[in-house]
């Protein structure tokens, strides 16, 4: 998920609230409406590259429709069925297939995805990761001279210095915080939880929300990537934001984008599938979702990637056994978090 201006957050905010999408200058034959979360959209995302270049080889009009985040985007299509508008939905991430197949409104994608270079070496028949990134907590190095060094660090340390963290029944960052917790401490994570209660200024829906804050000053912490401090360096020539490495390593998550059964036009949005792992695509992961891609660029990362964490250990559970605890562990979480 990309680094946005604030404004940027504000007017994508907007938006999405009142159901605007981009509006293409020249109307075209075919539509292809694409469900996706806000920051990809945003005027600093991906989207409005991805729009351009793929309507330069469609004779279509890309329609983007963004939530706020990837779990609300699962929330949506079960809300909607299979009367839903979407073609395609960009958004969720591994940690949510299993739940997303057992929807009903998938298809197979048939795009060859034996190339890509995924950590894991994920492969699916249903769902094409696009790309890829270790959650961090990222630090004002203004503010914090001694950042955690592990989870327990985070958990255990000074309350005075808050952390903004996201809602895991809305927001995959949220969720891929719930399941590091959750593999780091096992059947003690509600004890976790409820002394990191005590650090946590507030609870954002999604990502962007979370990100303006801490970039606003509100908090000297926030949840986000270990590639985020990238964008610092390269948008605003800064290493003021920094992320603090953990000890016990870091929960992987990897992005992805699936096809819907009743898409009105499937070849569109096989073709779009096709298109995300091109390098028209992939050459905007890097330095507009400040995320890592999944397939070849253009061009090579900038020197700032070179200067980022990089886990000592990567989690990553199997979608199965979060599809069947993430209710279980998001009640642990709302029970910690709601004790006096």
């Amino acid at each position: 998920m990309p680094i946005s201006k604030n404004s940027a957050l504000v007017a994508s905010a907007i938006a999405a609230f009142a159901g605007l999408s981009m509006t293409p200058a020249v109307a075209a034959d075919k539509t292809l409406t694409v469900y996706t979360y806000e920051s990809f959209t945003s005027e600093w995302g991906p989207g409005p590259k991805v729009k351009t270049a793929f309507e330069k080889t469609c004779n279509c009009t890309v329609n983007f429709v963004s939530v706020a985040d990837g779990v609300a985007l699962l929330s949506r299509l079960k809300l909607e069925g299979a009367g839903t508008k979407a073609d395609v939905v960009l958004g969720l991430d591994t940690n949510l297939i299993t739940e997303a197949k057992a929807t009903g409104l998938f298809d197979a994608n048939g795009i060859d995805i034996d190339a890509l270079k995924v950590p894991g070496d994920y492969k699916d028949d249903v769902f094409v990761p696009y790309d890829y990134g270790h959650f961090a907590v990222i630090y004002d190095t203004q503010t914090i001279k001694n950042p955690p060094k592990s989870m327990k660090d985070l958990v255990e340390g000074d309350p005075s210095q808050k952390i903004v963290i996201e809602d895991p029944r809305t927001s995959t960052p949220g969720l891929g915080l719930l399941l590091w917790v959750k593999s780091v401490y096992g059947d003690k994570a509600p004890e976790a939880w409820a002394k990191l209660k005590g650090r946590v200024l507030t609870v954002t829906p999604g990502w962007s929300e979370a990100y303006g804050l801490f970039t606003k000053g509100e908090a000297p912490m926030v949840l986000s990537y270990t590639t985020s401090p990238a964008y610092h360096m390269v948008a605003e020539n800064t290493d003021r934001y920094q992320a603090a490495a953990f000890s016990e390593g870091h929960y992987i998550q990897i992005e992805v984008a699936g096809l819907l059964k009743n898409a009105p036009d499937k070849e569109l949005a096989r073709d779009f599938l096709k298109f995300m792992v091109t390098p028209d695509f992939q050459d905007t992961i890097p330095t507009n979702n400040w995320m890592m891609p999944v397939a070849a660029t253009s061009k090579p990362l900038p020197d700032a990637f070179g200067k980022l964490v990089n886990p000592s250990k990567t989690f990553l559970m199997n979608s199965d056994e979060v599809a069947k605890n993430r209710k279980a562990w998001i009640d642990e979480w709302l029970a910690a978090m709601s004790m006096n």
